[in-house]
């Protein structure tokens, strides 16, 4: 049962006064302080010579903030104004529409008022009378529009998440599941959620599933067995957010569904399998890889989503610091050597990679990648992906790539000795060579080298420059609060603080899902190969020696970095700890 609300909740203003005002949206922004008389007199110029309203036109040149656009328009029009940054929505009120209704109309149900028999719908339109209607009659209650910004209405629709308590009747030996749809890979049909809506339920909730973590940025989606139910959490800026469950009615048909989707055997449940699938997202193409586990309490399966349509960043977007980019823009502009990224999985090694390849695609240079899977298309550059099954490993691959003159050759991953020595000797005979290690530091990527039997000369030429790096969830903006850290409660934290300084922390809010970050920051290590790092590399020095050089020659540790972007309000200190430890 719902509970009524009779007072207006935090983020919900009502109106004045009913009714609209004659009053113009560019003297009620004067009015409300939101801006002065010259900038509403200039934007009423730019808008009648662009045909755009004038509030946008503030909003956009950055007179105003879209919620302050919003506050007037509800103003004007007499109605509600909602803050969803602030509101507490109602899941119960979010599920009385289906989600092809709320994108239809612009509009999300978001609370009762009056004891529940009327229902507050949050909107950008506040002329949309058909939407009130239509939604009046939906629900059979008073409908009360609020407005609010297109950007939060817009993000609210995306994480609806309405499922199905229970399926209907499954039909067939297989739940009604329909046959096989897509094995993935180059040349296999692609699925389109749109055309697939309307078949059996369990055939709708996966695909709703998937939709809504593509939506809300997931990188993972794991479903995980409990008490015969699943659990599903996605994995939203590297950290893991519970997301619904599964009805234990509906639960083994959910996991063969996704078998099928993967082509994968159905019937084997005492191994893992691998799989993978790609179907359209409102345009955009949605690569699945599916992995099932036999846990003790039942078949999990993770699913990792690579959006194609998402593009890779340049190397102004990965976060760098100046200093920390001009050495690895030096780097990858010489006409050969190896550039190695090094972080554990899910750091952003191969988006870096990716930035790189795009500052190095001029049309100029010969590319080739040898990747497993190919995550982002790039014009202009010869792609291949690893198949272990038709004998195509990354040593194997690499070594057919060099006979293809390649400028640049960019290998996902070194993961053994082969891969490794056939990488710096074409390093060393004029190509340009760039992969990935796992190690926790750019120091380590040098003795993790020589650990896998590369000669120390070999490496000690062949590497110009390593890279280490973490990604760390950025603070969100709209909710994130100043607080004074010490220099002495830094320093014990293992951040190299020298003084005291103001900084940021999370809180949470209706924009970040109640997190209080949104987004990720990268942190760099940047190590250029310099003669003195030479000499370390050639006497096999252990990696803190290798480091105590570096550092010596002005190379910025991680945790260096990290205290710089806690300082620019990008991250948290808590955020920093949890994904750099101290040197």
């Amino acid at each position: 049962m719902t509970t009524a609300i009779t007072e207006l909740p935090e983020g919900l203003t009502a109106p004045p006064a009913r009714g609209r005002s004659k009053a113009l949206i560019g003297e009620l922004l004067v009015e409300l302080g939101f801006a002065t008389v010259s900038d509403v007199e200039s934007a009423i110029g730019e808008a009648r010579a662009s045909g755009r309203a004038t509030g946008r036109v503030l909003v956009e040149n950055g007179t105003i903030t879209a919620t302050q656009l919003a506050r007037a328009l509800a103003l004007r029009f007499g109605l509600h104004h909602v803050d969803l940054g602030r509101f507490k929505l109602d899941s119960k009120a979010m599920d009385l529409l289906e989600p092809a209704v709320a994108r239809r109309h612009g509009a999300v149900p978001v609370g009762f008022l009056d004891g529940g028999r009327t229902v507050l719908i949050a909107m950008a339109d506040p002329g949309d009378v058909v939407a009130v209607d239509d939604i009046a009659l939906i629900t059979g209650l008073e409908v009360r529009p609020a407005i609010a910004t297109p950007e939060e209405v817009a993000m609210l629709i995306a994480r609806l998440n309405r499922v199905e308590e229970e399926p209907e009747e499954l039909e067939g030996p297989e739940g009604g599941l329909g046959g096989p749809l897509s094995a993935g890979g180059e040349g296999d049909q692609v699925l389109d959620l749109g055309e697939q809506i309307d078949e059996a339920p369990v055939v709708k909730l996966v695909h709703s599933i998937v939709a809504q973590a593509a939506e809300r940025g997931a990188s993972d989606i794991h479903f995980v067995p409990q008490s015969g139910e699943l659990r599903i959490q996605f994995r939203v800026d590297g950290v893991l957010q519970d997301a619904q469950t599964v009805p234990r009615k509906m639960a083994p048909h959910v996991i063969a569904r996704i078998k099928i989707m993967g082509d994968l055997d159905i019937s084997e449940r005492r191994k893992p399998q691998d799989g993978r699938f790609a179907f359209t997202l409102e345009g955009r193409p949605i690569d699945i890889r599916v992995v099932t586990l036999p846990l003790v309490g039942g078949e999990s399966v993770v699913m990792r989503i690579l959006d194609r349509g998402a593009g890779s960043v340049g190397l102004e977007e990965l976060g760098m610091l100046e200093q920390a980019r001009s050495r690895f823009e030096e780097a990858i502009s010489r006409p050969y050597g190896a550039v190695l990224v090094t972080g554990p999985t899910g750091s952003g090694k191969t988006t870096s990679l990716y930035a790189a390849l795009r500052m190095l695609n001029t049309g100029e240079r010969s590319i080739i990648t040898l990747e497993d899977p190919v995550e982002y298309r790039l014009e202009g550059i010869k792609q291949m992906q690893v198949n272990e099954k038709a004998g195509v490993t990354f040593a194997t691959g690499l070594r057919s790539m060099m006979r293809a003159d390649p400028d640049v050759v960019m290998v996902g991953e070194i993961r053994d000795r082969e891969t490794a020595k056939i990488a710096m000797e074409s390093a060393l005979t004029g190509h340009m060579v760039l992969s990935t290690l796992h190690t926790n530091d750019a120091p380590t990527a040098i003795t993790r080298l020589i650990e896998m039997e590369i000669e120390p000369f070999m490496v000690s030429s062949a590497v110009d420059c390593v890279v280490a790096q973490r990604l760390a969830r950025k603070l969100c903006d709209h909710c994130r609060r100043e607080v004074h850290l010490s220099a002495e409660l830094l320093r014990n934290g293992g951040f190299p603080a020298l003084h005291d300084l103001t900084a940021y922390e999370p809180v949470g809010c209706g924009r970040c899902n109640g997190t209080g970050y949104r987004g990720r920051v990268g942190i760099y290590e940047v190590m250029p190969i310099t003669d003195a790092i030479r000499s370390d590399a050639l006497s096999r020095n252990a990696a803190n020696a290798i480091a105590a050089t570096a550092v010596s020659e002005g190379m910025r540790r991680l945790r260096d970095d990290a205290l710089e972007k806690i300082q620019m309000g990008l991250t948290s200190v808590a955020e920093a700890a949890r994904v750099t430890v101290a040197s």
